[in-house]
């Protein structure tokens, strides 16, 4: 969930729009009904505008770390004492 308990989609760049690389699973908030916004802001900050992603049904690839890192819960991290 985003923040204030919204959803949060699941999106990666087309290809040609960045390289392979950088063709990573971003999180980004869903925009409230009937809001369009001219683009879209994954956790990460990354700008992402029409026409330059496509919406992914689950992971497909890498996943952005500093999206993941953004949605974890605030506290000591869940794997501190995994060894």
């Amino acid at each position: 969930m985003g923040e204030n308990g919204g959803m949060l989609a699941l999106v990666r760049l087309r290809r040609g729009v960045v390289g392979e690389s950088r063709r990573v699973c971003h999180l980004i908030p869903v925009p409230g009904a009937g809001a369009v916004p001219s683009r879209l802001t994954a956790l990460c900050g990354e700008s992402i505008f029409p026409g330059e992603a496509e919406v992914l049904d689950g992971l497909r690839g890498m996943p952005c770390h500093a999206c993941l890192m953004e949605s974890a819960p605030p506290g000591p991290g869940l794997l501190a004492d995994a060894g």
